[in-house]
């Protein structure tokens, strides 16, 4: 799975998440190290970096400066969607 260069929106959230629908990450790409910037919602800036496995899932960093001005940093991780059968 390659994620250069696409957008996307969070489609679910843990509870003291700041991230909704309307925050936008555009992702970039390089072997398995992926970096994206993103912002909307109650994010005013935030930057990840983080590793793509084999199939897609990513382990990642972020920091990030709310609406509020206030800073943030976490762990997330990101798991790709199984495909629908038939």
């Amino acid at each position: 799975m390659n994620y250069n260069n696409k957008k996307f929106k969070p489609i679910k959230n843990s509870e003291n998440g700041e991230t909704a629908e309307d925050t936008i990450f555009i992702y970039k790409q390089d072997g398995k190290i992926l970096t994206s910037e993103y912002s909307g919602g109650q994010i005013k800036k935030g930057h990840l970096i983080g590793l793509v496995d084999e199939v897609g899932n990513i382990e990642m960093r972020y920091h990030q400066i709310n609406t509020k001005g206030k800073f943030m940093t976490g762990i997330c991780f990101s798991r790709r969607a199984s495909p629908m059968s038939d």
